[in-house]
């Protein structure tokens, strides 16, 4: 899957800090089951398609459905290794997404809630942060 944006106003963010709790995104909205986000960190499309990959593996032969909530739209940029400071800012290197703590990431529902806590669980391991699941 294409995870970055089709167009942003601007190619170049600056990173700024990520302080302080999650504002949107605190309470479970579709599923019935939920990866909770413990710390704060940025998170690669990498990660995202990972873990998409992984749980699709385990609900295939059910009528289960994952909800991703969190989507990479912030540009980090890097110059080559060697070159000399100054001439302007790097290329994008990757697109992330920041979480900050108490932010769901990932919803499950359509299956039983022992299914839906180990497939989390093992959707955590592959995941920068520390995580909880959290339930309805």
């Amino acid at each position: 899957m294409n995870f970055f944006p089709k167009r942003t106003k601007f190619r170049k963010f600056q990173k700024g800090k990520i302080k302080g709790l999650s504002v949107a995104n605190t309470k479970l909205t579709n599923g019935i089951m939920g990866l909770k986000s413990l710390e704060i960190g940025r998170i690669k499309p990498s990660h995202i398609e990972s873990c998409r990959q992984n749980i699709s593996r385990k609900l295939k032969n059910t009528s289960g459905k994952l909800w991703i909530n969190i989507f990479p739209h912030i540009s980090v940029t890097s110059k080559a290794v060697g070159v000399r400071m100054g001439k302007g800012k790097g290329a994008v290197d990757y697109w992330t997404s920041q979480v900050r703590p108490g932010q769901i990431m990932l919803e499950i529902s359509g299956v039983s809630p022992i299914l839906a806590k180990t497939i989390l669980l093992k959707a955590s391991f592959k995941l920068p942060v520390k995580t909880k699941i959290v339930s309805r």
